[in-house]
């Protein structure tokens, strides 16, 4: 058994003196409550290093990150997929493609949401009056002072 540096899991380079438990939560898509179910899951130990684990820990960590199973419903990240209408958790790239899927087809049928993100605006209801300005800043503008 060699130590890695460098692991690559879930398309996501990991830095291998980092315990298993951290490592995780450098994956996209994976909190620090979701890196402890899938611990508890698979029976790790929290406290060792992701470039100690062999080639069949690891494998059997990239299956199960790929379609995660045995984890509550709550804790997943795409509950009611539009699509599917299942609940799934999606990972690193599966999620910033389905993040971005999302946005296109708000656009495309022209919700609220969909023309805020369209048009580069606050989408979430926070106030624009005097945040979120980018380029072009837009204020009070004070007359010219005559001569």
């Amino acid at each position: 058994m060699e130590f890695r540096h460098i692991v690559r899991l879930a398309a996501t380079e990991l830095k291998g003196k980092m315990p298993v438990k951290l490592a995780l939560t450098k994956v996209k898509g994976i909190g620090p409550v979701m890196a402890n179910a899938t611990i508890k899951v698979l029976n790790l130990d929290p406290n060792k290093k992701i470039g100690e684990f062999e080639d069949l820990e690891l494998s059997k960590l990239e299956n199960f990150l790929e379609n995660i199973e045995n984890i509550p419903g709550w804790l997943m990240n795409r509950k009611k997929d539009p699509v599917t209408g299942g609940t799934h958790h999606l990972v690193s790239t599966n999620l910033r493609l389905s993040l971005k899927h999302d946005t296109d087809f708000m656009k495309k049928i022209k919700c609220y949401r969909g023309m805020r993100h369209a048009f580069g605006l606050k989408v979430r209801g926070q106030r624009t009056k005097s945040t979120g300005r980018r380029g072009k800043t837009v204020g009070v503008h004070r007359k010219k002072i005559k001569k």
